[in-house]
């Protein structure tokens, strides 16, 4: 049975500086995509990924980038490059475990309108709790903010079961992201002037808009380093999610809700600004600041890509939690999925 699937898959690993990855997880990957191609695209690397690649796994497809193209245009390029009816987009440092291709993949393949999917994502460190980037699927709430089932904001919870399911999802996460070869370039693929973050979640509101579904399949899971290119602690890294989150809300928000749902963004920004600021982190006060006025300068670009938005199909509002995630953690101190009380029903459709 796996041959039916092998020949239809490409393993693609954007790779920067990342050869301890590569030498503690490429083998892994190796072992357990038995029949899958596997390609490593490099992001200009400066450390002896190159080197190492060619001497130890020569059976690996290289494609190399002459500049450091962040996460969204070192895909892209890449991706160009590569034929296969699967994409699979995996962090360098993602352990995968035997057996991870096989369930999702015949989701996939048993309903053409699925474009994307994503295993259950774990922490390496700590193998029974979730893992911040993707957990056991993504979602927003009507302010754009994401979240998952399995983690709200900092808090991780422990896999206990309770999200061996499958399910529509909002997003699924970039860190091991299946996607369907036709539906990324028909999407245009990652938005090239996110850099990195969030650029998953805008894909695959891209893809709704275009009719697709994304799904999240528990049967297939991996464990996640997490962190590795950017720590949490990094300005730059605040700078990218504010910038991505409001840019992420001018491209796809319905146009007759955008103004009032920037608005009441802009202003919950500036709260977390002032947060940043008074608990001594003043970089990341300054970086969410300069998020903003960024986005204000790429405003005529981005307008020209709300067409989608106004031309497209009506997407799932069920999937969008219709109250601030925001207010429940940090106010009401909810601290789980389960705490949000979504209906499985409403805002989980079959």
């Amino acid at each position: 049975m796996v041959s039916d699937y092998s020949f239809d898959v490409a393993i693609v690993i954007l790779n920067w500086n990342g050869q301890k990855f590569l030498q503690q997880f490429l083998p892994t990957v190796i072992a357990n995509s038995k029949g899958s191609r596997i390609v490593v695209a490099d992001n200009a690397s400066t450390d002896n990924s190159i080197s190492y690649l060619q001497q130890h796994f020569p059976e690996v497809q290289l494609i190399q980038h002459a500049v450091n193209l962040g996460f969204c245009e070192g895909y892209n390029q890449a991706l160009q490059q590569v034929q296969a009816k699967y994409f699979v987009l995996l962090n360098s440092d993602v352990e995968v475990t035997p057996g991870w291709l096989l369930p999702i993949l015949k989701l996939m393949d048993s309903d053409t309108t699925i474009a994307a999917c994503q295993p259950k994502i774990k922490s390496y460190y700590q193998r029974t709790y979730f893992e911040y980037a993707g957990a056991a699927g993504g979602f927003v709430d009507f302010l754009g903010y994401p979240f998952c089932r399995g983690r709200l904001f900092e808090t991780l919870e422990q896999d206990l079961g309770q999200y061996n399911d499958i399910k529509p999802i909002f997003w699924a996460t970039g860190a091991c992201l299946f996607i369907r070869a036709d539906a990324y370039h028909s999407a245009q693929g990652l938005e090239p002037v996110f850099f990195a973050h969030m650029e998953e979640i805008d894909l695959c509101w891209r893809l709704q808009l275009m009719g697709y579904k994304i799904m999240y399949c528990g049967q297939s899971e991996v464990f996640h380093v997490g962190g590795g290119t950017l720590p949490k602690e990094s300005a730059r890294k605040t700078y990218l999610n504010f910038r991505n989150g409001l840019a992420l809300l001018y491209k796809n928000v319905n146009p007759q809700k955008r103004f009032a749902i920037m608005f009441c963004r802009i202003i919950l920004d500036w709260i977390a600004a002032g947060k940043f600021l008074a608990d001594g982190h003043a970089k990341d006060a300054g970086a969410v600041l300069r998020a903003h006025w960024h986005v204000w300068q790429m405003r005529h670009y981005l307008q020209k890509k709300q067409v989608l938005a106004q031309h497209s199909v009506a997407i799932n509002e069920s999937l969008i939690y219709q109250k601030s995630i925001v207010w429940k953690y940090f106010i009401q101190r909810k601290r789980t999925y389960a705490d949000l009380n979504i209906p499985n029903s409403a805002a989980l459709p079959t």
